[in-house]
């Protein structure tokens, strides 16, 4: 009997050391004075299920519930920090129910709340903004030391691949916001920048393996810190990349699951269909409602069950901690449609309740109008309402400015495409809300959709920059950067200048041909005049029937008029302002905002040309 006595109190105490030195909490600290008084507390370590956890006095905290799932590595405990609690280390302790003896097995810290380093954060973005999106690993090396580290699985370092890591960072993004604000930039969107410790394609960073830390070849969270510092001290905003749908398969929870269903489980592979209608159809079959939303991404991304409560809870404090932590002002959602909707709007009240300015864009990469204010706040009569704010506008791309530059003109098609598009916008609550944009990561660089034309590239500028809603400008697009995404790698390249010795550095103008000089100069005048009109950034909206190729539409407020003519045909067009009375009357001269010349009340623009022009 002593023996077995001596065993269980061996057994206990090695536990105990265990949890001591190695034992998880997530999230990794919290903070006093938040709305939402409720925080879970999910502790991973081998065998922590097996501990009787109670926590010592703390004024204003109460331990209100342990729950102990299938798996003994993990624990869950939930929390309720009320208004008087102050910022201080919450204790701990494991009990041996024979011996009745305490030990620590981990502190808990609450800190007091952010307070912006002395700026705003959590502002949302708005149409007054302007978005540079980049991936980190492909736009500036700013610090060689972190570009390999050991431990990680994927030590690939070759820039000469398109799926090999390239060392960009967070210092090197730094380096180059004066760049950025040459540009006319209010807002920076990255690509994920949470740890992605897969064994290989770790550049695009969708494959999250651990929610509470940066990429350390990134800079750490140290680096994202001084980022976010950074952007706000020169009144910039700050976008997170956040992904709920799936992780990667290197997740801790992945590898070390804390209960069956939380991921998806099927009896063997099962894909996604990508497929959006289901969602909506009313004819569909359940069976195609779960593939499409219950579906695997590929092999190396498992699916997260929001249905479960646990998981839940678990991704929308990660939010609030990564907006709290981090001062983040927006937040991008990944593969939206795939997503429990229902989870996606109790989540995006959750980040709206603490954070009232906070504004969330989703990606709904689907096809029709119709389809893709479903995902968004719309005045449609469904069953389903969603919250979501805004979606990133792919019909505006899709059905929008690609086949108004490489289509002949037509009845439905060209560039009536793009105003039959946007004559849909009473779709949505607040069309101005939607993220427009000429090409992302995952799609064909604009440039050799246009079929390296660069009358229609700077046309396709010009549109982004005036056209209702927030303009998302893709990382080399101001230079003519090009590719096609078959495979992704050749939209993901290297930009010029970013890393020491590079023979073309757009951040000094250096080696850059007199074509991408003179479109990187039009984004700068464009992203600037934008930035100080107040017509493009919140006036009205308002377009006439293309006629023989030839678009028009006006961008205005009781403060100024901005006339914006786009001809996509193959022959000069004759414009003249009484034709569009209803926006051009008192006005006679209309300066072009490029070039400043005054073009007069009658004009002649060329094939593929789009003036900009103030009207005075």
């Amino acid at each position: 009997m002593k023996k077995i006595i001596y065993c269980l109190l061996l057994l206990f105490f090695v536990i105990i050391s265990q949890a001591q030195t190695a034992i998880n909490v997530y999230p990794t600290h919290w903070w006093t004075g938040m709305k939402n008084k409720s925080l879970q507390l999910m502790l991973h370590q081998k065998d922590v299920g097996k501990l009787d956890i109670s926590m010592a006095a703390y004024p204003g905290v109460r331990m209100e519930a342990v729950t102990k799932v299938e798996n003994p590595n993990y624990l869950f405990i939930n929390l309720v920090i009320d208004e008087t609690a102050q910022p201080g280390s919450l204790g701990f302790t494991a009990t041996d129910a024979k011996t009745k003896k305490q030990q620590t097995v981990f502190t808990f810290q609450l800190k007091a709340r952010r307070q912006g380093n002395g700026t705003a954060f959590a502002q949302g973005i708005t149409s007054s903004d302007f978005i540079y999106f980049l991936m980190p690993d492909r736009f500036s090396n700013g610090d060689p030391s972190n570009d390999k580290l050991p431990g990680m699985r994927d030590q690939s370092l070759d820039r000469d691949s398109i799926f090999h890591r390239h060392g960009g960072d967070l210092q090197g993004i730094i380096n180059h916001l004066d760049y950025l604000q040459s540009l006319g930039v209010t807002t920076l969107w990255m690509t994920p920048v949470l740890e992605n410790d897969m064994p290989n394609r770790t550049e695009h960073g969708y494959a999250f393996t651990d929610h509470y830390k940066i990429e350390p070849r990134f800079g750490g969270d140290a680096a994202y810190k001084k980022l976010s510092d950074a952007l706000h001290q020169r009144g910039m905003k700050l976008i997170q990349d956040a992904v709920y749908n799936h992780v990667g398969s290197f997740h801790f929870t992945f590898l070390d699951q804390p209960m069956k269903d939380w991921y998806h489980q099927w009896p063997s592979f099962t894909q996604t269909s990508y497929k959006d209608q289901p969602l909506m159809d009313p004819y569909a079959a359940k069976s195609d409602i779960k593939r499409t939303a219950d579906g695997w991404f590929t092999t190396q991304m498992p699916d997260l069950n929001q249905s479960n409560p646990f998981v839940a809870t678990f991704l929308i404090q990660h939010a609030i901690w990564c907006i709290e932590e981090f001062g983040v002002d927006g937040w991008r959602i990944d593969t939206y449609i795939y997503n429990d909707l229902a989870f996606m709007n109790r989540c995006n009240d959750a980040l709206t309740d603490e954070y009232p300015d906070m504004t969330m864009f989703g990606e709904a990469w689907v096809h029709g109008t119709v389809n893709q204010a479903f995902f968004a706040q719309n005045t449609m009569n469904v069953p389903f309402k969603s919250n979501l704010q805004a979606p990133v506008d792919f019909q505006c791309n899709l059905y929008g400015i690609v086949p108004a530059l490489t289509q002949q003109f037509g009845w439905t098609e060209g560039v009536s495409k793009l105003y039959t598009t946007l004559s849909n916008d009473f779709l949505y609550t607040n069309p101005m809300r939607n993220v427009i944009f000429l090409d992302n990561h995952d799609m064909s660089r604009f440039f050799s959709q246009v079929g390296e034309d660069v009358a229609k590239q700077k046309m396709g500028l010009a549109w982004l920059f005036t056209c209702r809603g927030i303009p998302q400008l893709y990382y080399g697009t101001e230079i003519m950067m090009k590719g096609f995404a078959n495979p992704d790698g050749w939209v993901r390249l290297d930009f010029p200048g970013g890393w020491p010795g590079d023979q073309k550095n757009v951040f000094t103008g250096e080696g850059l041909t007199e074509n991408e000089a003179s479109v990187l100069n039009l984004t700068k005048k464009l992203g600037n005049f934008r930035k100080n009109s107040s017509a493009i950034k919140t006036g009205r909206f308002m377009q006439y029937l293309p006629v023989e190729g030839l678009y028009v539409y006006f961008r205005y407020d009781d403060k100024q008029t901005v006339m914006c003519v786009m001809n996509t045909s193959d022959k000069a067009q004759e414009v003249t302002l009484g034709n569009y009375a209803e926006r051009t009357a008192g006005f006679s001269k209309s300066l072009d905002v490029v070039t400043g010349q005054d073009h007069g009340a009658s004009f002649s623009i060329p094939a593929k040309q789009m003036w900009v022009l103030e009207l005075k």
